[in-house]
């Protein structure tokens, strides 16, 4: 009876065996390396998601920036036959009202360029003479990748810039358009659309504006 007893007792504080450990030690490492993966996806998803939400961001800005200057587009009448909005070589050059509180209403030349994937703004002083600001018009348009003195930047992993111009009752390519000279209902462009091409992105960013909307 007593020998029964011990083996019973033996039998229940028996510890693990060594391929028990073994099986138990791999169950747990597979638990930790899938838990790990997991773990490891989400934070690379949030990390991407993140990245997309700040470029969204930034994107909507830069819109947003235009959007304001293509709304205060000065007025062809007001500049006696200049141009005063160009597109091409992935780049846009307006002429914008400046309407500050307790000012008179002035000029200002507003240039956007792309440069090393990066959307580059830059305005120049505004002014009242149509001399000075002949001189600004020439200055923005033949902007130099070295010349980046006053510009800032709106968005960065940017590829490609194109414009077109709604005239009469369609689009049309700016690249090659003047707005110079004669004006007339024909010839006078009342909307602009933007593309941008995004370096991560599979689709471009489109984007209408009205001209001289205020």
């Amino acid at each position: 009876m007593a020998a029964d007893l011990n083996r019973q007792h033996a039998a229940a504080v028996r510890g693990f065996t060594l391929i028990e450990l073994l099986v138990a030690i791999s169950i747990l490492a597979i638990v930790a390396v899938l838990g790990w993966r997991g773990l490891d996806g989400i934070i690379r998803s949030r990390s991407v998601l993140t990245g997309q939400m700040s470029q969204t961001r930034g994107m909507q800005l830069a819109f947003a920036q235009m959007q304001s200057d293509a709304a205060n587009l000065a007025p062809a009448t007001l500049l006696q036959g200049r141009a005063y909005l160009q597109a091409e070589n992935q780049g846009l050059t307006l002429v914008r009202l400046v309407l500050n509180d307790m000012q008179p209403t002035r000029l200002q030349v507003v240039s956007y360029r792309l440069r090393n994937g990066e959307l580059m703004r830059r305005e120049s002083a505004a002014t009242r003479d149509l001399q000075q600001l002949d001189a600004l018009w020439q200055a923005a348009i033949s902007d130099s990748d070295q010349d980046q003195q006053g510009s800032v930047s709106l968005q960065s992993g940017v590829q490609g810039l194109s414009v077109r111009y709604w005239i009469g009752t369609g689009w049309v390519a700016a690249a090659g358009i003047s707005t110079a000279g004669a004006v007339t209902a024909a010839n006078l462009p009342t909307g602009m659309e933007v593309t941008l091409s995004l370096t991560d992105a599979a689709q471009p960013l489109v984007k209408s504006f009205l001209l001289g909307a205020l």
